[in-house]
């Protein structure tokens, strides 16, 4: 299966948090969009591995995204490894997408600096020909992704480029909320986390907002890239 557009997060939410309006905006051009976790979130201190798998497949409807795969590289634990690399270049080349989506180069989890750097070495060597990989028991193509972007997570930079997610911004809410077991409930006998703190939805939302001030819209999603930007036409910039 080719989609348009392959989302990595180091864990099951990270795509959704970070960039799920984009991708929800991109879904409803037409695009197909696939999400990838390289680990089950089996860290986390609060839920389970059974409960975020649940949640996943609930977001994955809210988003209509076309799967959400997930590979098992040891949350919390994450490491820049050849075989690490490989089994995500199978991905890539299973795939194809044109753009990929990963985590912040640098962030307050080290898991999101470290599916960074996987994720773009991944996109390099799926290109190169000599790299020999099998997938169903068939010899893979080589592909290299025409670019790679990396959302913007709890360290807040400044983005090289903002997405208009304004018509999406509730339906993105909707979306995170899946994952109930990691944000605050009252009720709740499990030990708090950063992302479980009470105004923690709402902080998602006033950086959205603000990026969205930045170009002049509702809402809005930040991205860095690591090359220049070259478009066609400048009247199709917003």
């Amino acid at each position: 299966m080719k989609v348009d557009i392959l989302a990595f997060g180091a864990h099951p939410d990270d795509v959704e948090i970070s960039c799920g309006g984009t991708i929800l905006k991109h879904i409803a051009k037409g695009y197909k969009v696939g999400i990838i976790a390289l680990t089950r979130g089996e860290m986390g201190t609060r839920g389970t591995v059974q409960i975020r798998d649940k949640e996943s497949k609930k977001a994955l409807k809210l988003l209509g995204a076309s799967f959400h795969d997930k590979l098992n590289m040891g949350d919390g634990f994450l490491e820049v490894t050849k075989a690490n690399k490989i089994s995500i270049a199978k991905k890539i080349r299973k795939y194809c997408p044109d753009i990929v989506i990963v985590n912040a180069a640098h962030d307050r989890h080290p898991d999101h600096g470290a599916a960074s750097k996987l994720v773009i070495d991944a996109c390099f060597i799926a290109g190169l020909m000599k790299v020999k990989t099998r997938d169903a028991g068939k010899n893979q193509s080589r592909w290299r992704p025409r670019a790679v972007y990396h959302y913007m997570q709890f360290y807040f930079g400044e983005p090289d480029m903002i997405v208009n997610i304004s018509k999406y911004m509730d339906r993105k809410m909707e979306v995170i909320k899946a994952y109930k077991s990691q944000f605050h409930d009252s009720k709740s006998k499990e030990a708090s986390t950063l992302i479980a703190k009470p105004g923690f939805l709402e902080f998602i939302k006033a950086r959205n907002a603000e990026l969205g001030l930045r170009i002049g819209t509702a809402f809005g999603e930040g991205f860095k890239t690591d090359r220049q930007i070259g478009i066609d036409d400048l009247m199709s910039l917003e």
